[in-house]
């Protein structure tokens, strides 16, 4: 493009703008600010329902209808029940169980699985780990992939779970 092209273009879009945003502010048609004009005077009265009214209207609509000092007193007496029916539990009886994704890739040994196995905290110790699957002899069916462990399964659950 020449330079004169272009120039003409930017100034052309600069006036078209310009143009533009001086009749949308000076324009004055926007209905919530128009003031309408009556023929009759009309006095504005607002008749507000009473109170018992509009409860009446929410409790048929399928609402309840509670003041702020009842509403506190279901809270308060929900909360009571809940801490009568959970009894305290004794933090030191429950067992962590760990859960590990494990990602098998194409070269990982037997020890290997052992190793992150034991990183997860799902076994104690990875070598007894790898000496018992070569025990088994199934050294050789851990094949590549994704499996889910936990350290409550047992570790016959494990290995069928890892070596197909």
């Amino acid at each position: 493009m020449r330079v004169n092209l272009l120039t003409s273009f930017a100034a052309g879009i600069l006036i078209a703008t310009t143009i533009s945003g001086a009749v949308y502010l000076t324009d004055q048609t926007d209905a919530s600010t128009k003031p309408v004009k009556v023929k009759e005077q009309q006095k504005d009265v607002t008749i507000q329902p009473s109170d018992d009214e509009m409860k009446n209207k929410l409790a048929a609509a399928g609402y309840v209808v509670q003041t702020k000092a009842e509403y506190d007193k279901n809270i308060n007496d929900v909360k009571a029940a809940a801490q009568k029916a959970t009894p305290a539990v004794d933090n030191k009886s429950k067992k962590t169980v760990y859960r590990v994704v494990l990602n098998v890739a194409n070269g990982m040994t037997s020890i290997d699985v052992g190793r992150a196995l034991e990183k997860a905290k799902i076994i104690d110790n990875a070598f007894k780990f790898s000496k018992e699957i070569e025990k088994k002899g199934i050294e050789h069916k851990l094949r590549p992939g994704t499996f889910v462990v936990d350290s409550d399964m047992p570790h016959e659950k494990i290995i069928s779970t890892i070596f197909k």
